[in-house]
């Protein structure tokens, strides 16, 4: 093989070295290909308790695990000469627009994670369109979030206590301040054992021990944020942090019955969906004491472990419910594709939990906006492969839900909902 040495005219245009510009965090998010690479960013910059906090689930984390193997076993049956110049991703949910069918769940400790806590999530939200869901354990409050982004589309999360008049307070707060959907969490008739926390030993308020210093010296930018700013308290509760125990004991009764749900409904005008529902039973049961509609979720595997798994409980809840009840989804969701095979399986919309926190952990309200825009992406590309315009083109003849049975050939019937787009 005859050879020569290269030409400078030749290797100079090879020589092509990029010098670094942009703030450290910018260049770091930028590098982020997909959510599993923002999760690592945020392993390694947040400290231990609060990664773990979210990044963990109830039990032997069952249920965790069989969340994700069961996108990861879905088989997307792609749409061939059936392209289109422009994928449509909008779509309505709840009596409103969403530019995306995803929006941010309702997540507690929020501020726990990242200094910017709920105000990163609701800005990033309004930039991106789509709705953002405060919870009650959130740790700014209904008032804030709202001055904080006015033209966000926002949603509130109450846990279903068994003091009615606080219940009523805080809906009233909210639907006052311009929330126009209310989540109303059923899964948590006592809270589910996680066991990392329990190993961590995660205290809110963290508490400064020689474990947690050591600790703070490879992570000084979540600390320094920590110590410099207001402390963790459940905001639209509560002024303090003093009283966490009492008031998670107060929101968790076991004794609370449809009758609370009925009473809800009597004192919500907006949107109601029932947040924890599994079965179609259950739905159907929620549905006759005034629900609009259900959010399918296991609480992302972190109250009962060995729980069903969403995605699988989903078909079944869509045939029981029929076409005419929305139905959003969460547990599991880290990619664009999986948010494609929610909607395929039967879901009008998805919510976003540990993928919104990943984001907000590594990097604030930019982490946010650039994990929106990851799932984004993705769903663009997976839709123009199935062959899908829309959102509303997407149904079960796309999904097999488990691609190592041979007989799975997807939910039936053909058809077992329409998207409003």
């Amino acid at each position: 093989m005859k050879r020569s040495l290269p030409q400078w005219s030749e290797l100079r245009p090879l020589l092509n070295f990029d010098i670094p510009l942009g703030r450290p965090k910018t260049r770091r998010l930028a590098g982020a290909a997909d959510l599993w690479d923002l999760r690592r960013i945020a392993r390694r910059r947040t400290p231990k308790p609060a990664f773990d906090y979210v990044d963990g689930a109830a039990g032997a984390e069952h249920t965790y695990r069989r969340n994700r193997e069961s996108f990861d076993d879905v088989e997307l049956v792609p749409g061939v000469l059936a392209g289109h110049e422009h994928v449509d991703l909008s779509t309505r949910i709840a009596g409103g627009p969403s530019r995306l069918p995803m929006g941010i769940a309702p997540t507690g400790f929020t501020r726990f994670m990242h200094a910017e806590g709920e105000i990163g999530g609701v800005s990033a939200a309004a930039k991106a369109g789509i709705p953002f869901s405060l919870s009650t354990m959130g740790t700014r409050s209904i008032e804030e979030v709202a001055a904080a982004a006015p033209d966000a589309r926002r949603w509130f999360q109450l846990y279903l206590w068994k003091d009615h008049d606080k219940s009523r307070d805080l809906v009233e707060r909210a639907w006052a301040e311009g929330y126009d959907t209310l989540l109303v969490t059923v899964d948590t008739a006592v809270a589910g054992q996680r066991l990392r926390d329990v190993r961590n030993g995660m205290a809110i308020p963290p508490k400064l021990t020689p474990k947690t210093v050591l600790d703070a010296s490879v992570r000084p930018e979540w600390w320094f944020n920590f110590l410099t700013t207001d402390s963790l308290k459940f905001a639209s509760l509560s002024g303090t942090s003093h009283h966490l125990p009492s008031l998670i004991n107060s929101m968790f009764d076991p004794t609370l019955s449809l009758d609370d749900l009925r009473w809800l409904r009597s004192a919500w005008p907006g949107q109601l969906f029932v947040k924890g529902v599994l079965s179609p039973d259950d739905a159907l049961r929620c549905l006759d004491a005034g629900a609009d509609g259900l959010v399918v979720s296991n609480h992302g595997g972190r109250q009962l472990d060995r729980s069903p798994v969403s995605l699988h409980a989903l078909p079944a809840i869509r045939a029981a419910v029929g076409n005419d009840v929305e139905l959003m989804l969460d547990s599991g969701v880290m990619s664009g594709a999986d948010v494609a095979a929610a909607l395929c399986a039967g879901a009008d919309f998805v919510l976003l939990g540990r993928a919104y926190l990943y984001g907000l952990m590594a990097g604030g309200q930019a982490g946010v906006e650039r994990a929106l825009r990851l799932l984004a992406d993705e769903l663009r590309v997976t839709m123009a492969l199935l062959g899908a315009s829309s959102v509303a083109d997407l149904g079960p003849e796309m999904l097999r839900l488990n691609w190592r049975d041979k007989n799975d050939v997807g939910p039936h019937p053909r058809r077992l909902h329409t998207h409003t787009a």
